[in-house]
């Protein structure tokens, strides 16, 4: 199935594990969450305890988290002792970015073992910010056997002792931490900080250097990462060694390319400025430690956890221009949009990253169905610069969404024209969604030549092997080869339902059936709510016999989602069948011929993943 994926320009990696908070809730939201975001409820009308708990929990699920504070309050009026209800109150005040409130519950709660891995961490923030140095670094200290806890007190605990001019045992405690491999981008960042707060600039120097030399930091901790490059490049700049300021960004541009505060950084020490540090003292240091871990656990289904730790750290740097994109992006996935905007708002105007979060605001102002302001949100964007490829990427996403696939091929025409003759790896995206655009505008021979020109510059790209491999595939042409690339996307995406779903429609339109029937029932096992796999599953089924299953997947597509499949031909297929096969299946011929079954084939849909 040829799929369209949500356009975030600012992402993190995630590390390899999981972290489970006690009664944690799903999600996080800030203070000021717009009202049409909010499950509908009257708090005072509810006249009893489950009535409170039940509502409470409904609107922490759907992550509207002041209507779930308010109705967990009201539970605790008719049972104040309850602790379940007080610990969900406390972690729906931190993700809803109320520190204070949620740290007085953390005070009342501190003995509770259930929700001690937060309140000792809560508590040990409030000293640091408090500058009750000592007090923190009791508090924060960590006996067990947790590796990310272990690593999470240990630099929260040396920065506490940073703050109490304790540089040498901050250093030593650093140092003498076990732990696996994936501790070294975090640590070598934070003694490289810490090393530039106590005025030791060789020690930043050296650290900061293993830091960004460390093979697996971009994978283990992008984010952790360009904060190293940064750090180091600033304190070159700050030491009159501007060459090897600029040497230290381009090791940066050189793993992660179009990093737009790596671009103003790089700007400012050509022009002779001395920026200053991210990171300048012990408060600064503990925010840095919180949205370093957070920000490499973000990955789908950890958005609960990832703005726990997000929230908290932006209670001890509110203006973090980065933690505030990463709290938009999650908002976002979560279908918040609105939520997400009061995000991007807060970015400061004068930071770097101003203009990813106008970028993304324009996203969100799509998700929010305010698809005319977005459109000229991000048109002026483009005007303010025209040579920014992201712009095109975001104007060109609110486009597909929108169906005005004419509008997006002209747009990412000048993107082209903008990227020049000899264009770089990381510009298979725009060759990519030009195809998209021009294959939706049913101009082939236009839309072919940028599939392919993504796939020069990125040849183990999975989206575009699956979609030029699929394309191929439903219009009987190049089978062999389009079944190769098929294969392969599901090689490299194995647990992508649409990927999957590809190579069972391809399968079925060469007339394999029972391969077909074998790889569309894995891809509805992974997705099994997708309309067109199941009407794909439903035609592959009634080929080999399976009438009655056949039928059943036809009316499951009809209550699934999905917007490319024909209801009146589904219904017209659960009332009569498929006609007989063609005698003549699909070939490896490179010309066009009918399709394999003479029924007409379900639309590949355009899918969010």
């Amino acid at each position: 199935m040829r799929q369209k994926h949500t356009l975030f320009l600012l992402s993190s990696a995630a590390l390899a594990m999981a972290l489970s908070f006690a009664s944690a809730p799903n999600a996080a939201t800030p203070e000021g969450k717009p009202a049409e975001e909010s499950v509908t409820f009257e708090p005072a009308k509810v006249q009893s305890f489950a009535g409170a708990f039940l509502a409470a929990r409904t609107a922490d699920v759907d992550h509207d988290y002041p209507t779930a504070i308010t109705l967990y309050r009201k539970a605790l009026e008719f049972d104040p002792a309850n602790l379940e209800i007080r610990e969900r109150l406390m972690i729906a005040l931190f993700l809803n970015g109320e520190f204070d409130e949620g740290l007085a519950e953390a005070d009342a709660l501190k003995a509770d073992a259930a929700v001690e891995r937060i309140t000792t961490i809560v508590r040990g923030l409030d000293a640091i910010r408090d500058k009750r140095f000592d007090e923190a670094k009791k508090s924060l200290a960590y006996s067990g056997p947790n590796d990310l806890d272990k690593l999470t007190h240990t630099l929260l605990g040396a920065w506490a002792e940073i703050g109490a001019g304790k540089t040498k045992e901050a250093f030593e405690s650093v140092r003498k931490m076990d732990g696996p491999d994936w501790f070294k981008v975090f640590t070598e960042y934070h003694l490289g900080t810490m090393a530039l707060v106590a005025g030791d600039t060789d020690m930043a120097r050296e650290h900061l250097t293993s830091a960004i030399t460390d093979k697996e930091a971009v994978a283990t901790a992008p984010d952790t990462f360009m904060r190293a490059v940064m750090a180091l490049a600033r304190l070159e700049a700050v030491e009159g060694n501007k060459q090897k300021a600029l040497d230290a960004i381009s090791v940066g541009d050189g793993m992660i390319s179009n990093y737009a505060p790596l671009k103003a950084l790089r700007q400012s020490i050509e022009s002779g400025e001395t920026p200053e540090q991210q990171v300048s003292d012990a408060t600064d240091g503990a925010a840095a430690v919180l949205f370093s871990i957070g920000a490499a656990l973000n990955r789908q289904g950890a958005e609960d956890m990832v703005s726990l730790y997000l929230q908290v750290s932006r209670a001890l740097d509110p203006d973090s221009a980065d933690t505030l994109i990463l709290l938009g992006g999650i908002a976002e996935k979560l279908e918040k949009p609105e939520r997400a905007i009061t995000y991007y708002e807060q970015v400061p105007a004068d930071s770097p990253m101003r203009r990813i979060s106008e970028l993304q605001l324009g996203l969100a102002l799509a998700g929010t169905d305010k698809v005319a302001e977005a459109r000229e949100h991000l048109k002026e964007l483009i005007a303010s610069d025209p040579m920014d490829i992201r712009s095109y990427l975001a104007y060109g996403s609110v486009l597909s969404d929108a169906k005005d696939y004419a509008e997006m091929a002209s747009n990412y025409d000048k993107a082209v024209e903008v990227i020049g003759p000899v264009p770089k790896a990381g510009d298979w995206t725009i060759f990519f969604q030009r195809g998209i655009a021009y294959e939706r505008l049913k101009k082939w021979e236009q839309a072919e030549p940028n599939f392919q020109k993504a796939l020069e510059l990125n040849p183990e790209q999975p989206q575009v092997l699956n979609y030029l491999g699929y394309s191929w595939v439903d219009m009987n042409r190049n089978l062999d080869e389009g079944l190769d690339m098929i294969r392969r996307a599901v090689e490299l995406r194995p647990d992508d339902g649409y990927v999957v779903d590809s190579l069972g429609w391809a399968y079925y339109r060469m007339g394999r059936f029972d391969d077909s029937v074998t790889e569309l029932e894995r891809a509805v096992q992974l997705r099994a709510g997708d309309s067109t796999i199941n009407d794909h599953l439903g035609d592959a089924y009634w080929r080999v016999g399976r009438k009655l299953e056949a039928v059943y997947q036809w009316n499951r597509a009809l209550i699934s989602e999905g917007e490319d499949v024909n209801p009146e031909k589904i219904k017209e297929k659960i009332a009569n069948g498929l006609p007989p096969v063609d005698p003549a299946p699909a070939t490896a011929d490179k010309s066009p011929a009918k399709p394999a079954a003479p029924a007409p084939a379900p639309t590949p849909a355009d899918k969010k993943s």
